[in-house]
């Protein structure tokens, strides 16, 4: 059995980036939240691997383009010096047409599992709703909830502020 790789995958908005009502698809309105970069190298050397799952619906709603989208990720990976291995993403909308890659949907984690050879019980899932944490639970990972005001109890094993908060839980683990 060859050796499995550790991993934190990482919802985008309100996770890496500021979390628009109006979607995150302009650079100019694609704004990195403070320590970030700082967060995800710190995970890096820890020997994880880097993935962000993300729903960006705003583009089967005709709101922005694939295009768009990877404009703010490259400028993402740029920003962070190229830690994070890979993106997945659902462009896929209820009111538009369902989808198994879409969150709370396990198909996108499933695709990184499988490429990076991940072992879902030394992995975590970091998300600012409940939604990117189902299927992380379903998988098998630990959980962080980031930056979320409800007090009861839920499908998640830690909250934190933000992402810098977050890798110092993971890496005391």
């Amino acid at each position: 059995m060859a050796f499995k790789s550790k991993c934190v995958f990482l919802d985008r908005d309100g996770v890496l980036n500021e979390d628009r009502p109006d979607y995150s698809y302009q650079l100019e309105h694609f704004k990195i939240l403070p320590g970030v970069p700082q967060a995800l190298q710190q995970l890096k050397e820890a020997g994880y691997f880097l993935i962000v799952v993300t729903n960006q619906s705003g583009i089967s709603q005709g709101i922005y383009s694939q295009r768009d989208m990877e404009a703010c990720h490259k400028y993402l990976q740029k920003e962070c010096e190229g830690v994070i291995d890979h993106f997945y993403f659902s462009p896929y909308h209820p009111k538009v047409t369902e989808s198994l890659g879409r969150k709370p949907g396990t198909l996108l984690f499933e695709k990184g599992i499988a490429k990076f050879n991940i072992d879902p019980m030394n992995s975590w899932m970091i998300g600012d709703r409940e939604r990117d944490l189902i299927p992380a639970k379903q998988l098998g990972m630990r959980t962080v909830l980031i930056n979320n005001e409800t007090k009861s109890e839920g499908q998640w094993d830690f909250t934190a502020l933000d992402l810098a908060t977050a890798a110092k839980k993971i890496l005391s683990k």
